[in-house]
């Protein structure tokens, strides 16, 4: 969407659509067009924090950093042990 359009308003172009309701066997519907989605990334469009992960799980984009730390996943009184 045109950034300076209200949210929900007129769209440039529908690059892809997602289903996040799982039809009866258990599948969530994305349909993606790759072609036209690395065009707009081409030419400075930039995605959302959600949509950059969905395109990174479907290699259109690099993954992107993960956002915890190993260090944080250690319980408090096992890691000041350590240190």
């Amino acid at each position: 969407a045109d950034s300076r359009a209200p949210r929900d308003g007129k769209f440039l172009e529908i690059i892809g659509t997602y289903n996040p309701i799982a039809n009866s066997a258990g599948i969530k519907e994305i349909r993606l067009k790759a072609d036209r989605i690395r065009y707009w990334i081409s030419v400075g469009a930039q995605p959302s924090e959600r949509v950059a992960w969905i395109l990174g799980k479907f290699g259109i984009l690099p993954p992107p950093p993960q956002r915890f730390s190993v260090q944080r996943m250690i319980p408090k009184k096992n890691r000041e042990a350590e240190d």
